[in-house]
């Protein structure tokens, strides 16, 4: 798309960006050079439903609904400046079905959703894993949508021979929208159905898990216009403005934070936790441990995700009747690395990155008479800390060089002391984005670029500018490798006794 495209490129347009996670939803509008209108944010909470069996599941009416209303807020207090694009993130790794009308057949199967591991096996049988993880970056694990068709095929044949289409959530806001979807290379990138060297379905997974490519949709990066009768009249500041398909919240995150460029490393702690290689160039073939998505057709986003992130340390702080995080700083930081001598392997949802072990249950090793509930904490925010470390390792080997790492989350931003672990682990200094809503930043900044505005890596690689950076203590070195050592050796031990 070039600025041609449109009548009012300059700094009179606006462009609408929307960030959809599994925990909230926000809208904003923002400028010609990416920066926030004042007024404009809005957010809703979103209501993940677990069950004792793994399952995390959205509405998708309910969530739909939440967004439509979000954008009404914005569009309300835009102003009469037109709004040129709208853009969204949303996240990655979500599967809804639907029937012949339109309707649901499945709630939004979210990627915490592990009740598909116990296909996992069968599937390894049908598909080679290893060549499955070179051709679509992605692994025969419960988080991913493949493995949650072959659970619903295997499981639910009502559901499923009721189901005539595959869609992601963002998919499904189209098709409310416009009547018709296509799926963004970045969504399909993350489903472990996508073909990288092709840009395609993959043809063998899909036979795998008994589909046809009819019953997903096309993909493809191009904006939809013509909103439907009943949205043009709610939205008519709209109808006129190029709809882009989604593209994941991870990268969209890395865009928003400043971390483009094979010289930045994004380390994100949310809900959950990741990090994230983006750059433009050809991907390499994806090693073991870590995953391979898109941002679109040339930019690669290599990585490895924990499922661990702020609701892992949640967890403990509820279940071990702790008091805030605000209040414990103080204490946190005065506990010296390891000497609790715990070991956590903090799988709640189960392990993803590096080993992908979708079995395997947290553990707590070391535990005595003087242990307290604090130490709890202070070693699991460690733990996590460790399992990055093992991440960053393989990003290192299979991209080697020199680079910033750039830390992103509330669940980081907003704890120092888990941002000095972080960095203390890895040896390695931690610039803080000051940007509270990277990844809702990150989808405005990719529309922009799309409509002609400026070039990603000038529009995004300043977002860092004023970052308080943090540095490693090498004190600290020796115990975060011991502590790393002692993890592994669990970890060791718990997978091979299956637990």
């Amino acid at each position: 798309m070039q600025p041609s495209d449109h009548e009012h490129c300059g700094d009179q347009g606006l462009v609408l960006a929307l960030d959809i996670g599994t925990s909230s939803a926000r809208a904003a509008i923002f400028d010609s050079r990416g920066t926030l209108l004042p007024g404009t944010l809005a957010r809703a909470a979103c209501r993940l439903r677990t069950s004792e069996d793994g399952g995390a599941e959205l509405d998708p009416e309910e969530l739909a609904e939440a967004v439509e209303g979000l954008i009404d807020q914005v569009i309300s207090v835009a102003g009469t400046r037109p709004i040129l694009a709208v853009g969204m993130a949303t996240f990655w790794h979500s599967l809804l079905g639907l029937d012949a009308s339109g309707r649901p057949t499945t709630a939004v199967l979210t990627w915490a959703d592990t009740r598909a591991a116990r296909v996992v096996p069968m599937l390894r049988e049908r598909l080679d894993p290893e060549a499955h993880h070179r051709r679509t970056g992605a692994y025969l694990h419960p988080s991913y949508p493949v493995a949650r068709l072959a659970w619903l095929r295997a499981e639910y044949r009502s559901i499923w021979e009721r189901t005539t289409r595959w869609v992601s959530f963002a998919e499904y806001l189209f098709l409310r929208w416009f009547g018709q979807a296509t799926c963004s290379i970045s969504m399909a990138s993350g489903t472990g159905l996508f073909h990288h060297e092709t840009l395609g379905w993959d043809l063998p997974t899909l036979e795998a898990v008994g589909l046809q490519p009819s019953q997903l949709s096309a993909i493809g990066d191009e904006p939809a216009s013509g909103l439907r009768a009943t949205y043009a009249r709610r939205w008519p500041a709209l109808t006129r403005a190029a709809w882009l398909p989604a593209w994941g919240d991870g990268a969209c995150s890395n865009v928003g934070s400043g971390a483009v460029g094979t010289d930045r490393l994004a380390l994100m702690v949310g809900t959950s936790g990741a990090m994230r290689l983006l750059w433009e160039g050809m991907p390499p073939e994806p090693p073991q441990g870590l995953w391979l998505y898109r941002l679109d057709r040339r930019r690669p986003v290599l990585g490895g995700a924990l499922s661990e992130g702020g609701n892992f340390i949640d967890w403990v702080c509820r279940e071990f009747r702790l008091p805030s995080l605000d209040e414990l700083q103080e204490a946190l930081a005065a506990c010296q690395p390891g000497a609790h001598g715990l070991v956590w392997l903090p799988f709640l949802a189960g392990e993803r990155s590096p080993g992908w072990a979708g079995h395997a249950r947290a553990t707590l090793s070391g535990l005595h008479l003087d242990t307290t509930a604090l130490e709890v904490l202070r070693a699991a925010l460690e733990a996590v800390a460790c399992r990055f470390v093992l991440v960053y390792r393989l990003i290192l080997a299979a991209v080697p060089g020199e680079r910033l790492i750039v830390g992103s989350g509330n669940g980081l931003v907003n704890n120092p002391v888990w941002a000095q672990i972080m960095a203390d682990a890895l040896g390695q200094p931690l610039a803080l984005s000051p940007e509270p809503e990277a990844s809702l930043r990150g989808a405005a900044l990719v529309t922009l670029e799309r409509l002609g505005l400026g070039s990603l890596e000038a529009l995004a690689r300043p977002s860092l500018e004023g970052a308080h950076q943090i540095t490693p203590d090498p004190d600290h070195a020796p115990a975060y490798e011991a502590m790393l050592a002692r993890q592994q050796a669990l970890y060791r031990l718990v997978i091979s006794a299956g637990l």
